[in-house]
């Protein structure tokens, strides 16, 4: 399966990170558990997020497996 992880680091620290697989974020600092509660709770923000595997992830991959097979 594929995983799109979306981590927001402020000063070299991880706050918070989304994981496609999870389905939600994960915080790792105060403020980032802060906001991981606050995003978790909006469904809008969620869904954008699991968009990006479908929007950006999987056509992309798909053009990388294609280039590794065209040269093997």
């Amino acid at each position: 399966g594929m995983e799109y992880i979306d981590s927001y680091v402020f000063n070299k620290v991880e706050d918070i990170r989304f994981n496609s697989t999870v389905g939600r974020y994960v915080g790792y600092t105060e403020h980032g558990v802060k906001n991981a509660e606050a995003w978790n709770s909006d469904a809008g923000i969620l869904g954008q997020e699991q968009a990006e595997l479908e929007r950006f992830c999987k056509p992309n991959a798909d053009l990388h497996y294609s280039a590794i097979l065209d040269k093997t």
